[in-house]
């Protein structure tokens, strides 16, 4: 004995609109299973295979990591030092700051929005690399890292970084963003408003 599903009358004449809904559904679901997905994982360090730089350009590259790495560890320590000059002479001419919807053109308004940050005796927090690529050509490079406010991960950041004159990493980008699961007070590198 054979049993023959009959499907619901609704989806036996699919409409365009009904057929929009369900791949916007689908759509929305699978976005949101892809973003939980990544504010969980964290980089993967570089593997080798096809495509993969020769030794000299990995040793050249593993440098530049090694250069970025320790100016962004510098860069988050003017914070620390609330030392405002030496903040802006990691920002190159050319700096965009994304802070929440707003965003900030070249070194002046990056300092108008950070200023804040700078006043009082303590910075509100602080930040670090946990991760670094670097373009092989060696001229650009992107850090990302944990931002902590009273030791609590609250926010990750990007940077990238562009190789300027005087063989100096300057940032050109930098952008802030929530970590899933983090306090409802949201706090970033590069602040808006809530």
């Amino acid at each position: 004995m054979a049993i023959v599903h009959e499907p619901h009358p609704a989806f036996q004449q699919r409409t365009p609109t009904m057929h929009f809904r369900f791949c916007s559904t689908t759509l929305s679901i699978t976005a949101s299973a892809l973003l939980l997905t990544a504010c969980t994982t964290s980089p993967r360090a570089r593997t080798e295979g096809p495509g993969a730089p020769t030794a000299a350009a990995s040793a050249q590259i593993s440098a530049a990591d090694e250069q970025v790495t320790n100016a962004e560890r510098a860069f988050a320590q003017t914070l620390a030092n609330r030392d405002m000059k030496a903040f802006l002479a990691y920002l190159s001419p050319d700096a965009i700051f994304f802070s929440g919807s707003n965003v900030e053109h070249g070194p002046a308004e990056i300092a108008e929005v950070w200023a804040p940050f700078f006043s009082g005796p303590h910075a509100p927090f602080s930040w670090h690399p946990d991760h670094v690529e670097v373009t092989p050509d060696g001229h650009l490079a992107i850090s990302t890292g944990p931002i902590l406010q009273e030791d609590k991960v609250v926010g990750r950041f990007n940077s990238v970084w562009r190789l300027e004159e005087g063989n100096t990493w300057r940032i050109l980008f930098d952008k802030g963003e929530a970590v899933c699961g983090a306090p409802d007070r949201h706090v970033s590198r590069s602040p808006g408003p809530d």
